[in-house]
């Protein structure tokens, strides 16, 4: 009597490993129906002090760059200064024109706030290539810099409201106005795009040396960890 041959096991799914830039958010519900319309007015004080926090990010991060170019580490003060004014423009943008994921209030506050329905953290470096601080924030970076110009209507790290990720969340207030719904997918897709975006900034803040990967994950959540 023969037997057929038992068909090959399939090969587990291979998930892409963690990025040390993580970012996670819930999407609140209900959201207003009009309340976008005014939130350029209402994030105004936060744009006020982000305007501030960013000339001292430069100050920083050029400091941060001759102690990883001599020592190969970023002093932990300034990475944490930096880290916190990229989580602060974050939630800013998450609450505005770059998500609109939230009617609440941004905290003023460069720390993580554990209540708040989105979070953004990076793992401090050890050690960091004190070569490739010379040229991963201009050359090496510079094929996601296209890609920025594309998200954001520019080339710069900081949020705008032009670009795909402006189109898309103009086209989610538009949905909150006539069916009271924020559209999932579109949710994921807009917290996909910014996700890169982080990943790019801080990179190119030479915060971390893992290069950004060409990848969209989509959703409020981080891809899990490859086994």
């Amino acid at each position: 009597m023969s037997t057929k041959p038992l068909p090959p096991a399939m090969p587990p799914a291979v998930t892409p490993p963690v990025h040390p830039a993580r970012l996670t958010a819930v999407l609140d519900a209900p959201l207003s129906r009009w309340l976008w319309l005014v939130k350029w007015l209402l994030a105004l004080p936060h744009y006020v002090v982000l305007l501030f926090l960013w000339v001292a990010f430069v100050g920083t991060s050029a400091a941060a760059f001759f102690a990883v170019l001599f020592t190969g580490r970023y002093p932990r003060p300034l990475f944490d200064f930096n880290t916190g004014v990229l989580r602060w423009s974050w939630r800013v943008a998450y609450y505005a024109y770059s998500a609109l994921g939230t009617d609440r209030y941004p905290p003023f506050a460069l720390a993580d706030v554990p209540d708040y329905p989105t979070h953004w953290e990076l793992t401090y470096p050890e050690e960091l290539s004190c070569g490739l601080v010379l040229v991963k924030w201009w050359l090496l970076a510079v094929l996601h810099y296209l890609v920025l110009g594309f998200l954001l209507g520019g080339t710069r790290v900081a949020w705008s409201t032009g670009g795909l990720i402006g189109l898309l969340t103009l086209f989610a207030g538009i949905a909150l106005a006539t069916t009271g719904r924020y559209p999932r997918g579109l949710f994921d897709l807009v917290l996909g795009l910014n996700r890169w975006v982080l990943r790019v900034a801080a990179y190119a803040a030479l915060l971390i040396d893992v290069y950004p990967p060409f990848r969209l994950d989509q959703g409020g959540q981080e891809p899990e960890a490859a086994p």
